[in-house]
């Protein structure tokens, strides 16, 4: 064939088979700070001055460079290495460099264990919002990250050990790779709680706790799922003389020597992928008291209750995520003539999960915000936060999956494709509401609040009160919720219920306080007066789709 012929060939329309039209651009080059929902919040709960920085760090998560960090990091899995070349137990985890990269802006954004050592009112609530930016790239990483973030008030416990390993877990240095904790500048925690025969009962654990003449412990037994085990340091709990305690493992120990700390495998999990969790097993291993023998839950549960707002922070940040994708897609996607967010349908969709995007947005930060003011003295805010937490946690970790898939269709086939990202995001989904304790835990923890602490059901009234007079489907649902919060015999049987109804009205009470009437009408429509069907696309007529839509990210309109 000729020259001339194979241009021709080449040039007739009939061979202009992959000419590819109708497709969206990629999600890229854009600022996932990009979201009014987002900076409102962050103003209203006393982090405005942190507005510019997550805007910056908005772009950086948004950045082609950063998305194939995480596509390579979830792709090149984490690599368990037991023994070295010549037979000596290592017991270390290789990661994908991108893995690395995306921890190292994590750490040296603050968004570890930094907010402990910022003074700055507001300081947990910029973190939290730094936290959900980034982690709408990739989740994975913030297991680690949390953990640092969550470990600091438990390790109070012990003043002795807190004085040491505190100003480098609250360092934004991420200095990785196993070496004794003093010559680092920077380190990581993570927590060994649960065991196979045990799982969430965590007094059913059998690993032993043995004191040593000079004050240290000897731990031995197996732990069921320990995740990030290249961090620095764990919370383990163990079986001690006076009960089930509380103690700090180092992975390395003060003089240079490697504790005993072998990982038998580590887990083929659904999604979480970039993240390595392991089964680690202690043998003589070195621990170290944090706060009383035989109070292991009690020490431990301040580091529960940060992961836990982690969770939430998380999910909505997941489901925001998704939302923007979706969001982007139908914006510029046309079917049969017409933009998919022109058609009346679709719209009804991207507006419901943006309604349901902002409610656990704000809901995230309002209880980022009470964390913040809990722990600079407010008692109030304290006592709100044990409830809002424990029924935050439930709701929005359930409704994460259902949003995700919801938003993956909107991008029909191309949705399913592993290259569009939605599938990662439908993978991590489950994860936030099985971590820290299932749907089931945390409803039952509620019940616990109720039944042992007054004061939070009393701050939670007043948080929900504030916006009494405002909506009426809002004042005749939480009427109806007072009358059930009697804890009759039949408490737990309808404690899932009864927590879902308690993080509705909250969120529900925030949105009328705080978002646009149309954002609060179409939610109380929809959420508390029941007139929407099972899937997301169903607000009911009247719902002002067009302002609800310039609320979701991802440039709906």
């Amino acid at each position: 064939m000729t020259a001339t012929a194979d241009a021709s060939l080449h040039s007739h329309p009939t061979a202009r088979t992959h000419e590819v039209t109708n497709q969206p651009p990629p999600l890229v080059g854009h600022d996932v700070a990009d979201d009014p929902v987002l900076i409102e919040g962050l103003r209203r709960e006393g982090a405005g001055w942190y507005e510019d920085d997550l805007h910056r760090l908005g772009r950086l998560a948004g950045s082609e460079q950063v998305l194939r960090w995480a596509e390579e990091a979830n792709r090149h899995e984490p690599e368990l290495r037991t023994h070295d070349r010549y037979g000596n137990r290592i017991d270390e985890v290789d990661f994908h460099p991108s893995y690395h990269s995306l921890m190292d802006v994590a750490i040296g954004e603050g968004l570890g264990g930094a907010p402990w050592a910022d003074d700055r009112p507001g300081a947990h609530v910029a973190r939290a919002a730094g936290f959900m930016v980034w982690s709408s790239a990739e989740q994975g990483h913030g297991c680690p990250v949390s953990m640092t973030y969550a470990v600091v008030p438990a390790l109070r416990s012990a003043p002795e050990l807190s004085a040491v390993y505190e100003p480098l877990l609250t360092s934004r240095v991420y200095d990785p790779g196993l070496r004794a904790p003093g010559s680092k500048r920077g380190l990581l925690a993570g927590m060994g709680m649960t065991e196979k025969q045990g799982g969430t009962d965590v007094r059913a654990n059998t690993t032993v706790a043995t004191a040593q003449p000079d004050g240290s412990w000897r731990l031995r037994g197996h732990k069921w799922f320990t995740s990030a085990p290249m961090n620095d340091l764990f919370l383990v709990l163990a079986q001690a003389p006076g009960g089930l305690s509380c103690f700090l493992v180092p992975r390395v120990l003060p003089d240079g020597a490697r504790n005993t700390f072998r990982i038998q495998r580590l887990k083929d999990k659904l999604g979480n992928r970039s993240n390595a969790s392991s089964e680690p097993e202690f043998d003589d291993t070195v621990a170290w008291l944090v706060g009383r023998e035989g109070q292991g839950v009690r020490t431990i549960i301040d580091m529960v209750t940060m992961t836990r707002l982690d969770c939430i922070l998380g999910s909505a940040s997941g489901t925001r995520a998704a939302l923007a994708q979706a969001a982007h897609h139908v914006r510029h996607r046309a079917v049969f003539g017409t933009k998919l967010i022109d058609q009346p349908l679709m719209r009804n969709v991207i507006a419901d999960l943006g309604l349901e995007s902002e409610a656990a947005t704000t809901l995230a930060l309002r209880v980022a915000g009470a964390a913040d003011r809990a722990q600079r003295g407010d008692a109030q805010e304290r006592a709100f936060l044990r409830l809002a937490t424990a029924a935050g946690k439930y709701w929005v970790c359930k409704r994460q999956p259902a949003a995700v898939a919801e938003a993956l269709e909107c991008l029909g086939g191309n949705g399913y494709d592993e290259a569009s990202g939605m599938p990662r995001l439908y993978r991590e989904a489950p994860l936030n509401g099985i971590w820290e304790g299932s749907g089931n835990v945390n409803a039952l923890d509620v019940l616990r609040a109720l039944a042992r602490e007054p004061q939070s059901l009393e701050a939670f009234r007043a948080e929900v009160e504030e916006a009494a007079g405002a909506d009426a489907r809002l004042d005749e649902a939480w009427r109806t919720l007072r009358g059930e919060l009697v804890l009759t015999a039949d408490a737990e049987l309808r404690a899932r219920r009864l927590v879902e109804r308690l993080a509705l009205v909250l969120q529900a009470s925030l949105l009328v306080r705080h978002a646009p009437p149309a954002v609060a009408d179409a939610f109380c429509a929809s959420r508390l007066a029941g007139d929407s069907g099972f899937a997301f696309g169903t607000l009911p007529p009247g719902a002002d789709l067009s302002a609800i839509l310039t609320r979701v990210p991802g440039g709906a309109r």
